[in-house]
């Protein structure tokens, strides 16, 4: 099908220009970013390819119109002269959620109700059916997103948040998001070829991300999205772009990626995260003290996120723990670290000013992204 599409590629804040670099790296060059979204055209294939593909995106919308909307006559009018009936099959099942931010139609729960009623009437209109419709087939999500007047209206193609790979069973107190630590990994230049390490490993997350760019795996290779129903987008695209992340994995690639951490029970659980991702014994778990890390190889790369001592009582022991990252680190010049936190002393207690700082954030916990880069 070369129906083509207007998608937006949802990304968290300061991670717009790594998604912008992942949909082109995909093929497609006519792309926008805005605060929060990266809006790009293409044909309908590139809803299952960016789906399986993008690792630092949120989730990939369908944007089906953008119009003013100061009233509610005109919301329903002007939703209703949308093509509803080109996405949405007789029997299919719509949700309206929706946000608004300085806009007159402030009330979410209205603009739901207005929206949902408008697209009933529009795709009873257009396929013909005079009672109501059954909702019984493939889902559709729809959002309306007010914002400053102007309403937005996309639908879901991803169902459940792309950050969400299938391969996490078991997680610690404070997980990072896949979608971050794969941006962690991606805003270095480490290559499969050099030595990776993960000092505060947790639950494994940033080790698997990097065993997955490493071996060019798939991202959403092993999960489901909601519009692998679709009609209009076919069997066949999805099956194409599956075949597609299958030859393009190179699971011959050789790694050397470690994670380490203090607590042995975090190892179990990354071992058995690695183990859901189909990774096997592709990265080396360790449990070790940061104080202890020595490198056997040179040139590699060391990409954390440690905790960030926020609550009263961690705060001493974290800021020991970063002393002893920096003085670990000391003799191996050759190699890049990255550290991610809020604390804003760190490159104090570290002992050495970061070659390149990024404001990033986790969660809603602002912080820092500091990056030393090693001697080449």
């Amino acid at each position: 099908m070369n129906q083509q599409v207007t998608l937006i590629a949802t990304a968290a804040m300061g991670l717009e220009s790594i998604v912008a670099r992942e949909v082109k790296d995909l093929g497609y060059d006519d792309v926008s970013v805005e605060n929060g979204k990266v809006i790009f055209n293409a044909d309908v294939s590139a809803i299952p390819r960016c789906n399986l593909w993008l690792r630092t995106a949120d989730r990939i919308k369908v944007l089906v119109g953008e119009f003013e909307a100061t009233s509610f006559d005109e919301l329903f009018e002007k939703t209703k002269a949308l093509p509803w009936e080109s996405y949405i099959e007789e029997d299919g099942e719509f949700p309206v959620i929706g946000k608004s931010v300085k806009s007159k139609l402030y009330s979410v729960s209205d603009c739901q109700a207005i929206v949902k009623k408008s697209v009933a009437e529009r795709l009873k209109q257009k396929h013909g059916v005079a009672s109501w419709l059954k909702e019984t087939g493939a889902f559709y999500r729809i959002e309306v997103a007010l914002l400053k007047d102007k309403a937005t209206l996309t639908i879901d193609a991803s169902g459940t948040g792309l950050h969400k790979r299938g391969y996490r069973i078991g997680q610690g107190e404070a997980p990072l998001k896949e979608t971050l630590a794969a941006a962690l990994i991606k805003l270095t230049n480490w290559t499969p070829d050099r030595p990776f390490a993960d000092p505060f490993c947790g639950s494994g997350t940033i080790p698997i991300e990097a065993a997955m760019i490493g071996q060019n795996i798939a991202p959403g290779f092993n999960r489901e999205f909601s519009s692998e129903n679709w009609q209009w987008i076919g069997n066949k695209t999805w099956e194409r772009a599956l075949e597609e992340a299958e030859d393009l994995a190179n699971y011959d690639q050789p790694l050397d990626i470690t994670g380490s951490d203090i607590d042995h029970r975090m190892i179990n659980v990354a071992k058995d995260n690695a183990m859901e991702a189909g990774l096997g014994d592709l990265v080396d778990w360790k449990q070790m003290q940061v104080r202890d890390i020595y490198p056997r190889k040179e040139h590699g790369y060391l990409v954390g996120n440690p905790p960030y001592g926020e609550r009263l009582g961690d705060k001493a022991e974290v800021e020991q723990m970063y002393k002893d990252l920096g003085r670990a680190m000391e003799d191996h010049p050759s190699w890049s670290v990255y550290i991610l936190t809020s604390n804003e002393n760190f490159e104090k207690l570290y002992g050495k000013k970061a070659s390149k700082k990024r404001k990033l954030f986790n969660g809603f916990i602002k912080t820092d992204y500091y990056q030393y880069f090693g001697r080449q």
